[in-house]
């Protein structure tokens, strides 16, 4: 209970900060203890990667045998947040179910498995944008328990309006960003943007801090310009694990055309990872 306490203070503090801060995205408990090891000041885990790490598609999977289910993606949660020295920030999705109460149970979840805190999507899987009056009492459901339980966990509102309105999706990002935020949410989130003026208006326009992903479709861009810009979070959603399947798929391909193992020469030694690990487990 301290410690989960003390890593929401600590991760709420981040947010009041003057400057902005990157947030990595881990998968499972190794790359969490990569990524802290780093010296990130917070991570965040990943749906994506977690999805992928099982052998599962990621979002929207119209097949249900193939989902990931909210207990298997919280058991796996448990494990990075058990792994890192620093706060975690949970991905959540869309609070598996559409319903305010079922997003209350989500944060209730996540509060006692020790994050520190989390995002919670305005996007229903396949079916577009929540209506935006739902889409509100959804985030003050999360504010009421959040309030009764740990005060200090940071409630994250994503909201996918650029990819459901396309060239509306400025104003309709910060319109729902505003909603949200007065109903609770401390952190706004409006992936998939990539133009720097427009990111300019978004923290502008936006009452209270703005994630802003990068890595993540056409969104490539650089943490320097965004921190300078006033964003005050920058995370990496699946960018990592995406990349380190690359690898994989990469190495596999040479082994498999031409025998040779020239990726091996890119890998961590044994004994400095079985080091970072055991320090890890030890602090």
């Amino acid at each position: 209970m301290a410690r989960r306490n003390e890593m929401a203070k600590t991760f709420k503090a981040l947010h009041a900060a003057r400057d902005g801060f990157v947030m990595p995205n881990a998968w499972d408990a190794g790359s969490a203890i990569v990524l802290t090891q780093a010296g990130f000041s917070a991570i965040a885990t990943t749906s994506a990667g977690i999805a992928f790490s099982l052998g599962r598609p990621d979002y929207d999977v119209r097949d249900p045998r193939l989902a990931v289910t909210r207990d298997e993606m919280f058991s796996r949660m448990r494990e990075i947040v058990e792994a890192s020295a620093v706060p975690v920030n949970g991905d959540l999705e869309a609070g598996y179910g559409d319903s305010p109460e079922a997003v209350a149970e989500t944060i209730r979840m996540a509060i006692e498995i020790g994050l520190a805190g989390g995002n919670i999507e305005d996007k229903k899987p396949g079916e577009g944008l929540y209506d935006e009056s739902l889409a509100v009492e959804r985030i003050r459901a999360a504010r009421a328990v959040i309030d009764r339980l740990n005060p200090d966990f940071v409630l994250c509102a994503r909201t996918d309006a650029f990819q459901a309105f396309g060239a509306d999706g400025l104003s309709a990002a910060i319109r729902r960003s505003n909603l949200y935020r007065a109903a609770g949410a401390d952190v706004s989130y409006p992936p998939g943007i990539a133009d720097l003026a427009k990111i300019t208006t978004l923290v502008r326009e936006i009452d209270g801090p703005l994630n802003i992903v990068i890595g993540l479709g056409a969104a490539r861009m650089s943490v320097t310009p965004l921190l300078d810009a006033g964003v005050k979070r920058i995370s990496l959603g699946g960018s990592i694990a995406r990349a380190a399947l690359g690898f994989v798929a990469r190495s596999a391909g040479e082994l498999r055309d031409h025998g040779t193992i020239e990726f091996a020469a890119g890998q961590t030694p044994q004994g400095e990872l079985n080091a970072m690990f055991v320090a890890a487990r030890r602090g």
